[in-house]
């Protein structure tokens, strides 16, 4: 078992394979919507990442400020269907929210996430600045962290 950080070139082939397929697997076929998964800013993101026996289980995709947004954000996070409800998300977050801001060194971090989880991101100090939005046939809104 181990947490592993990578930026794009730094995957193999079969790495970056199975991450994007857990982000299509779930984000596109368990969430039933067909949305452009390989958006461009994969290659400048640095990838986070749980494995257990060769699997990944916990994926979340950093984005460097500039890329989508003026500041860093956390995006395509990810617990494999099977891993879940043993705290690897939180366990995700923690580490993607110490790794922006011990690297990158911003003033906030932000994120776009599904209405339904608004919750789970406010208890990690998030809070929406925006109104609720249809993305992609989903309830989004945008958060921000700022830093304390």
């Amino acid at each position: 078992m181990t947490w592993e950080l990578h930026k794009f070139d730094e995957l193999t082939a079969a790495e970056l394979y199975e991450r994007l397929k857990l982000r299509v697997d779930v984000f596109v076929v368990e969430q039933n919507c067909p949305y452009p998964e390989l958006d461009g800013l994969d290659q400048e993101s640095a990838h986070l990442s749980y494995t257990k026996d060769g699997k990944v289980l916990a994926y979340a995709r950093l984005v460097p400020g500039g890329l989508k947004y003026d500041i860093p954000s956390i995006g395509r996070v990810i617990v494999r269907q099977e891993a879940r409800g043993r705290g690897l998300a939180k366990e995700l977050m923690h580490k993607c929210i110490d790794f922006i801001f011990a690297e990158w060194q911003p003033e906030a971090i932000q994120l776009q996430g599904q209405v339904y989880l608004k919750d789970f991101y406010q208890s990690f100090g998030f809070e929406p600045i925006s109104a609720e939005y249809d993305e992609d046939g989903i309830p989004h809104l945008d958060m921000k962290l700022e830093k304390i």
